[in-house]
């Protein structure tokens, strides 16, 4: 379900390491055959990529891109943090995401989204990798940071636990559990949101028993879960709590929202874009692509096509499976 295009045949790493210092050039950066090459590379080749390059030339790739990519108006300086974020390691990458998050100083929950992101819409085992790279970045933990930057104590509660958790992976469910739980979650959104069952429930189960609950919760009541939540008031809870239930059920759906918020107002968000782009790329872009269609009735490469421009643009377009 990724989109990056891989050649048939690639150069080795140390092909590609050699074209790469040719194409930081001593006057311009042929910014193209960075695109061009990095562009097509998966995670993997893109790590054997930095090691090679440090081997070689004794400074990490990523220096010698955050010193050579031109950066001096705001459309090249969206192009480099996209490469960067790119050839960054998935869980570094995730883990300074996270901690940026954290330390905005901002009004509402709107920036916390990544943080249930990376906990509710990544494997068990990536989850892990991140809170291990957070821990070596920042030299404390991301639930301690939480802890520090979150006051408001259920919401707090509630990223602890998503965060902390270590779900089965494999795709178990039971039959009963979904028709009790099911309850459980009717019962905290028709009261107060905030319960320690529901809590439990979310940090825990396996994302199959989730998705099962779910649309039990549907079958026994009517809606489905998002229009009762929907319907139930607002609040910065019920916020994360919905967006922790969609990140979870159907992942494709949250990343569609947020390329199209991204897109859709006066001015780009490049954050968001970039950071739906480049994450997703090689998990689920061909789902999400597919979302949007459905959702928006437009294309989401013409969308990004249509908001973007010059480099940044052809840089996310290769990501999406584009030839520039």
């Amino acid at each position: 379900m990724a989109t990056i295009r891989i050649p048939d045949k690639i150069p080795s790493p140390d092909k590609d390491c050699e074209n790469l210092e040719e194409a930081f050039g001593v006057w311009r950066t042929d910014t193209k055959e960075i695109i061009r090459i990095l562009g097509c590379r998966n995670a993997s080749q893109r790590k054997k990529i930095r090691e090679i390059y440090q081997q070689l030339h004794h400074k990490p790739l990523i220096d010698s891109l955050n010193s050579k990519l031109p950066h001096d108006y705001l459309v090249f300086s969206d192009f480099k943090n996209a490469v960067i974020m790119w050839m960054m390691d998935p869980s570094e990458r995730d883990a300074k995401l996270a901690n940026k998050s954290l330390r905005k100083k901002e009004k509402g929950v709107d920036h916390l989204q990544v943080i249930i992101e990376i906990a509710c819409a990544s494997t068990p085992e990536h989850l892990m990798a991140v809170r291990q790279a957070y821990c070596s970045l920042f030299n404390c933990s991301l639930e301690e940071d939480i802890t520090s930057n979150v006051s408001f104590l259920p919401l707090r509660k509630l990223l602890l636990c998503l965060v902390s958790s270590y779900r089965y992976d494999r795709e178990l469910v039971d039959s009963n559990l979904e028709n009790s739980e099911s309850a459980v979650l009717h019962d905290a959104i028709e009261k107060e949101f905030y319960h320690e069952g529901v809590i439990l429930m979310l940090s825990t189960r396996n994302k199959y028993q989730l998705k099962a609950t779910f649309e039990c919760y549907k079958q026994n009541y009517g809606n489905s879960i998002y229009q009762d939540i929907d319907s139930s008031g607002s609040g910065n809870f019920k916020y994360i709590f919905r967006l922790a239930i969609l990140c979870i059920d159907t992942p494709e759906k949250h990343f569609a929202e947020v390329v199209k918020k991204s897109v859709v107002r006066v001015g780009t968000d490049e954050n968001s874009l970039t950071r739906a782009i480049v994450t997703r790329a090689e998990i689920d872009m061909m789902k999400i692509r597919a979302e949007y269609y459905n959702t928006y009735k437009h294309s989401l490469d013409n969308a990004v096509i249509g908001d973007t421009s010059g480099d940044y643009k052809d840089f996310l377009v290769t990501l999406l499976g584009g030839k520039i």
